[in-house]
């Protein structure tokens, strides 16, 4: 599972080809339009999880643009970035389908946090919702936030319940290290660190040593999968 692919649709190329190396060093997948047509071409031919939209745009403007999209997709989170700082351009975009908006100059820790916020928000949307969470023999009580395995309580800390919930809520899908960063920890991932692994690693010796099947499986190079038999 991806859910970090943006499209970046701005005319200044410097700030565009800043953006996407800034983004693609914290780990997300980016392409850039230079200007409304092409982003709007480029936006049809692929799935991407969050738009960032300039206004004064070659071709169709960011307004009409965002317009356009929102129709297509009423969900995917978009971002106006714009030197246009007054409320009543602020009015036009959001009037326009935008969730969020940023002025220019701005900090690049600030669009970070706004992306994080926005997909984070979306990601748990599209979430299977309940209060009891299955995988096989394996039951999370939301409610009173009991776990079980075959009938055995489990024991879990906060954050390993935290972890094993997100495992289960995508269950048989890949889960990146990225992801887990992200929507467990809310932190941006660095390769450097192994606190996930670490996480990982308890949650198995508690609901997989003692059973034939194990639910939590690696799959190499791209992150986790809780896998139902």
């Amino acid at each position: 599972m991806d859910e970090r692919k943006i499209l970046i649709v701005e005319d200044e190329r410097k700030i565009a080809d800043t953006l996407k190396f800034g983004l693609e060093e914290k780990g997300y997948r980016v392409e850039v339009a230079y200007d409304g047509n092409i982003g709007y071409r480029v936006f049809k031919s692929y799935k991407f999880n969050l738009l960032i939209l300039d206004i004064n745009l070659p071709g169709i403007n960011g307004f009409e643009l965002c317009k356009i999209i929102r129709k297509e997709n009423p969900n995917i989170p978009i971002i106006m970035v714009t030197s246009l700082p007054t409320i009543d351009d602020k009015i036009e975009g959001y009037d326009s389908g935008a969730d969020d908006y940023i002025v220019k100059p701005f900090e690049f820790k600030e669009l970070l946090l706004k992306i994080r916020v926005l997909l984070k928000r979306t990601m748990f949307q599209n979430l299977p919702m309940g209060n009891v969470l299955h995988a096989d023999d394996l039951e999370m009580n939301l409610d009173s936030k009991e776990v079980l395995r075959a009938g055995v309580k489990i024991n879990l800390t906060a954050k390993e319940f935290q972890l094993l919930e997100y495992l289960l809520r995508n269950k048989n899908k890949v889960v990146s290290r990225a992801d887990l960063a992200m929507n467990v920890w809310d932190i941006d991932f660095e390769r450097s660190t192994n606190v996930i692994d670490v996480y990982i690693n308890y949650l198995r010796n508690k609901i997989d040593k003692k059973f034939e099947h194990k639910l939590i499986q690696t799959q190499v190079g791209m992150g986790y999968i809780l896998k139902e038999n």
